[in-house]
């Protein structure tokens, strides 16, 4: 309730800032503008027949959910900014083996910007193979027809040109806006989906039957849960004590307990539904061997199978571990205090120091993705005890959006602090 409150009043207290006032209008009308594009279609798509497919297919409907709310839609912006996601997962994979990108990585802004170009530049590719491979599954569920090679290069070239305005439109978030532009633009989706799922699983529940009213008040006694549970660790930190010997002074450097945030989610969510969609897609090829192999495989990774849970949560582990080593760097943070004559109580500056800001940040991290990973398949395991469906979509959402809102908060508190503080200072 406190933290409710103290919300609140931030907010009211950031809409007294011209700066943040600025920040959230141009933060607003990106989102709006990405919710007309989500509803411009590309060519040759029975919209009816997408959106019957789309309720029947649990794997498809998770992957709605990343997209923004496009890919039901079938608009340009079907890929949503899976892509780039994907891109960006190569470039940081690519910049820990390659000393050429990790020595671009340490040129600070150019360093990223450069990094920033060659991520948009590898998700090309990649949006056009994710292209032809959504065309080929609609295509085998006869959703779109056999299309002449004109319109399928215009249905490429749409999306393509789709998945580049939402990456431009994160940028413009990231820039001028406030929040993450990647998550802020899922998040704007999940949101914008909400009261007609809200509508839909009220109007067609069968409340003269207990066990659906059991199951929804599983359902909404697991999200209360999930939604302290979430807020607890995304405020939850490691104070590791240091001391300035020449100011006779100790502060402490938080490390957070989720220090990656929901950008593990978002990694994992678009590896882990990989299988699945290659198995469909390549289930309707002509050799049988190959055919029979792709829909064991697609069956195995079901969304709603345990081995696509398992793998699922060993994905979301693993990308927080990853995330984690991109966005808190031990060795640079160690030379930081070095040289401001900073240094832990009991460890010497330097390399103890790094390896002990190591040990603990393992630690620490270790908690947070153990945690993120049970948050993210427990409605799955519910789900399929329960038989509720809409449990495993819901779970993931609220993942999101509670994340994205106490990140959203935290950089609205920032902004308002560095702008009185500026006030003050002139």
């Amino acid at each position: 309730m406190n933290q409710l409150v103290k919300s609140l009043s931030l907010y009211v207290e950031g809409l007294k800032t011209p700066l943040l006032r600025q920040k959230i209008g141009i933060t607003i009308g990106v989102l709006i503008l990405f919710r007309f594009i989500a509803h411009i279609p590309v060519p040759g798509v029975d919209l009816a027949l997408l959106r019957q497919f789309f309720s029947s297919n649990q794997l498809l409907s998770l992957l709605d959910v990343f997209s923004g709310g496009t890919l039901a839609n079938f608009s340009i912006a079907a890929l949503g900014l899976n892509p780039y996601i994907n891109a960006s997962i190569m470039m940081q994979l690519l910049t820990l083996v390659s000393p050429k990108l990790e020595e671009l990585s340490k040129e600070g802004q150019y360093g990223r910007e450069k990094i920033n170009q060659y991520t948009r530049i590898v998700t090309i590719p990649l949006s056009i193979v994710q292209s032809l491979g959504m065309y080929g599954i609609l295509r085998s569920q006869n959703i779109i027809g056999e299309l002449d090679i004109l319109t399928l290069i215009a249905l490429v070239s749409s999306m393509l040109a789709g998945t580049m305005i939402m990456i431009f439109l994160g940028q413009m978030i990231n820039q001028f806006g406030v929040g993450n532009g990647i998550s802020m633009i899922i998040f704007a989706g999940i949101i914008a989906r909400l009261p007609l799922s809200a509508i839909q699983a009220v109007s067609l529940a069968d409340f003269s039957n207990p066990q659906t009213t059991l199951n929804l008040a599983i359902f909404a006694v697991m999200a209360i849960a999930m939604v302290l549970a979430i807020v607890t660790v995304e405020e939850a930190v490691l104070r590791v004590p240091i001391h300035y010997a020449k100011r006779a002074q100790t502060t402490y450097l938080p490390i957070k307990v989720n220090t990656a945030g929901v950008m593990p989610i978002i990694f994992a969510v678009s590896l882990a539904t990989i299988p699945s969609l290659l198995g469909q897609y390549l289930g309707k090829v002509n050799n049988t061997v190959v055919a029979d192999l792709a829909l064991s495989v697609a069956r195995v990774f079901n969304p709603s199978g345990y081995a696509y849970i398992l793998f699922y949560f060993l994905l979301v582990i693993g990308f927080t571990f990853f995330y984690t080593s991109v966005v808190f760097k031990p060795k640079e943070v160690a030379d930081e205090l070095r040289k401001s004559g900073g240094f832990i109580p009991g460890i010497r500056p330097g390399v103890s120091t790094e390896n002990r800001l190591r040990y603990l940040l393992n630690r620490i991290v270790a908690i947070g993705a153990v945690f993120l990973g049970v948050i993210a398949v427990a409605p799955s395991i519910v789900s399929n005890i329960t038989n509720l469906t809409t449990l495993t979509i819901g779970g993931t959402s609220v993942l999101i959006v509670v994340s994205v809102v106490v990140e959203l908060t935290r950089k609205i508190e920032n902004v308002v602090q560095t702008y009185n503080y500026d006030k003050l200072t002139y």
